[in-house]
């Protein structure tokens, strides 16, 4: 019998009553006769409720308590929907991430899973129980619970996938699948039926908050499926996987974008004290992600390194590069709010050049001016003024046709 692994974020549980809906969901999906496994988040109420629990008892919580404490809160969703399908007329179990076997390193709060024991699963679907698991937690060799950090479920949901050699991950969402934009900001935007796994990455990577770039680069590492659809519709969604056929797919596949984007610069009195290795050593040592970096050294003009940080990421930069001035050797810093990231993506642009060039003379015709640029083998990404943003990203969804029906998957 097959294994599906399914996983529903914190939305979509947010209370009882949607947590009944979900419960006869997956009932329906069992009834497929299939082996299901299902990963929950944290309904969001319960997760703002113990951290301003631990906020007002401490303001420097010990990472190994927070882990510990955090945790609970999928544990209690994932008893709340297995009371619920057992309620409804299935069979159900619920385990915490240390039950499911799930083990990882010790770095509380942002832990990687080093490998998952699945001894028990068997067990319960011979049973024919629906296995409901708590995403976003594992344990450590030691024995302490650990948080996996950011998209710890639908990470949880693709190593659970595939260590039960599952038939595919269904991600359950707000959306009924990957767009090739917001459709709330480009009118034209329209669902994709299939996407790779190197497009899904850097969709991820470059704004789209639907599936965090660790999952997806787990499922492409072990060629396991991923389909991202609707909770609530009955409707295809996207597959995401391996191998798609680019020759007869559209050249760009989606535009992405990320507001809020800062741009750092600073500045050196000569060539000989400026040292990228040492400045972004520093800013990773610190934990501070940096996107797009440019390096300017020409002659009769001092050198500057520029680069751009999200607007959470600001303020620690700042006082990172303050702190190390002496030591970095820097003469002068400054900085430019109101950016955005402005991406178009597709395989196919790899075999296909000039798709930079078409771009950047779209946005010459808008009149909106390119800050920055950084490109890859499928994406070409551009800074550009916030208040530009929505109008560019339009103009380049219409500037390559991505409106037009795409190949269905196959």
């Amino acid at each position: 019998m097959q294994t599906v692994v399914v996983k529903f974020g914190g939305p979509m549980l947010a209370t009882t009553e949607k947590i009944v809906q979900v419960a006869k969901k997956v009932i329906k999906e069992q009834g497929r006769g299939i082996n299901l496994v299902v990963v929950v988040s944290s309904m969001t109420s319960i997760r703002q409720n113990l951290r301003q629990f631990a906020s007002e008892i401490t303001h420097e919580p010990s990472k190994r308590e927070m882990d510990a404490l955090i945790s609970t809160g999928a544990q209690i969703t994932s008893v709340l929907l297995a009371l619920a399908i057992q309620e409804h007329g299935g069979k159900a179990v619920s385990l915490a991430g240390w039950q499911a076997g799930i083990q990882t390193n010790e770095k509380y709060g942002n832990a990687r899973i080093d490998s998952i024991v699945n001894k028990r699963f068997e067990k319960h679907f011979e049973l024919g129980e629906i296995v409901v698991v708590s995403g976003f937690q594992g344990i450590t060799y030691t024995d302490n619970i650990s948080t996996l950090g950011k998209g710890g479920s639908e990470t949880s949901a693709v190593a659970l996938a595939i260590a039960l050699n599952a038939e595919r991950v269904d991600i359950y969402s707000t959306v009924e699948g990957i767009y090739t934009a917001d459709p709330q900001l480009v009118e034209d935007a329209t669902k994709l039926s299939v996407i790779s796994y190197d497009e899904m990455l850097e969709f991820s990577n470059l704004g789209t908050k639907i599936l965090h770039p660790r999952a997806v680069e787990l499922a492409k590492n072990y060629n396991m499926p991923i389909v991202v659809r609707s909770a609530t519709e009955d409707v295809e969604g996207t597959l995401i996987k391996g191998d798609v056929d680019m020759e007869k797919n559209l050249l760009v596949r989606g535009v992405a974008y990320e507001s809020d984007i800062i741009r750092l610069t600073i500045g050196y009195d000569s060539y000989e004290t400026a040292s990228l290795a040492e400045v972004f050593s520093v800013l990773a040592e610190n934990d501070i992600n940096v996107d797009i970096i440019v390096q300017a050294v020409i002659d009769g003009i001092k050198p500057t390194i520029s680069f751009t940080i999200s607007k959470e990421e600001f303020a620690d930069a700042l006082r990172v590069l303050e702190s190390s001035k002496l030591s970095l050797g820097f003469s002068f810093a400054d900085f430019e709010i109101g950016l955005a990231k402005v991406s178009i993506i597709g395989s196919a642009m790899t075999s296909n050049p000039g798709v930079a060039a078409r771009m950047f003379a779209r946005l010459g015709r808008e009149h909106i001016p390119v800050k920055m640029v950084s490109t890859s083998e499928i994406k070409v990404s551009v800074v550009v003024p916030q208040e530009e943003m929505v109008r560019a990203a339009n103009a380049l969804h219409e500037e390559f046709n991505i409106a037009m029906k795409e190949v269905p998957a196959s």
